[in-house]
């Protein structure tokens, strides 16, 4: 079983990712929330771009190594869920409940302390927000987080198989709630008690700080509350809310190789 994750570890994201990405894209154009602001070729050329290289650096920094890491701390016994015995089923959902706040605190802290926040920027330059928008981010942000998990795996004890279903987890649910797709109140309402919508998300991408220091999760949507984090609604509603960052207006300024360059240039200015 072990083995055969880590040999199919690599199909298995991706055919999950491009199924997600396509329902999502699909759904937009069916059903979308906002009126997009800007020209979506230039955007969509520029997210997917980075989408490929960050790609690359999850392959070299820690996909298939996370994978082998997790076996390796299984076999060694270390970590924590690894010396506690738990039935397999147990013991996975308390490792990707762990992950998804690990995360939750790393965004927290990637938006409060300004090194990180001059890598994570970036995920906020965009001026509109859709399925792609949920793969804009800085490749050295993206392995900065990859050894955070690294650092998980091996604390925690994190099976092969839960690594890898987070993993999924996480990449359908950024492309979720990114997402520029209306769901009805009531069941956006319903949703929300346990994942994050689109519509919850879209206010933490808001041009206002005080909107943007919110609503920091990305899967689960309780640590939000837990640690009263959580906006409801943006101020002026999802149609008229304004996306992005005020410094960074100008879609020619946002070209790949710019936002390559924004953690070693103008980052002080977000």
């Amino acid at each position: 079983m072990n083995l055969l994750i880590a040999d199919s570890s690599l199909i298995i994201r991706l055919a999950a990712f491009f199924a997600i990405f396509l329902i999502m894209a699909t759904w937009e154009g069916l059903a979308p929330r906002r009126t997009p602001k800007t020209a979506k070729a230039r955007r969509w050329q520029t997210n997917l771009s980075l989408t490929v290289l960050n790609s690359l650096v999850g392959r070299i920094v820690l996909l298939l190594p996370g994978i082998g890491l997790a076996l390796s701390a299984e076999a060694q016994g270390w970590g924590i869920l690894n010396r506690l015995n738990l039935p397999p089923p147990v013991g996975g959902a308390i490792a990707i409940v762990v992950l998804d706040l690990t995360i939750y605190l790393q965004h927290l802290v990637f938006h409060k302390i300004p090194l990180f926040w001059s890598l994570h920027g970036l995920h906020h330059t965009d001026l509109d927000i859709d399925v792609t928008t949920g793969t804009r981010f800085h490749p050295m942000e993206i392995a900065l987080s990859l050894l955070i998990k690294a650092g998980m795996i091996v604390l925690v004890g994190v099976p092969a198989w839960a690594f890898l279903l987070f993993e999924i987890l996480l990449n359908g649910t950024s492309l979720f709630n990114h997402g520029n797709v209306r769901i009805p109140i009531g069941a956006d309402r319903l949703l929300r008690l346990f994942l994050v919508t689109p519509d919850m998300h879209r206010v933490h991408h808001s041009v206002i700080i005080r909107e943007r220091d919110s609503n920091f999760g990305f899967n689960l949507s309780w640590w939000d509350r837990l640690f009263r984090t959580y906006r409801d609604q943006p101020e002026k509603g999802h149609a008229e809310m304004v996306i992005g960052l005020a410094n960074f207006r100008n879609p020619r300024d946002l070209t790949l190789l710019r936002l390559l360059a924004l953690p070693f240039s103008s980052w002080r200015k977000f």
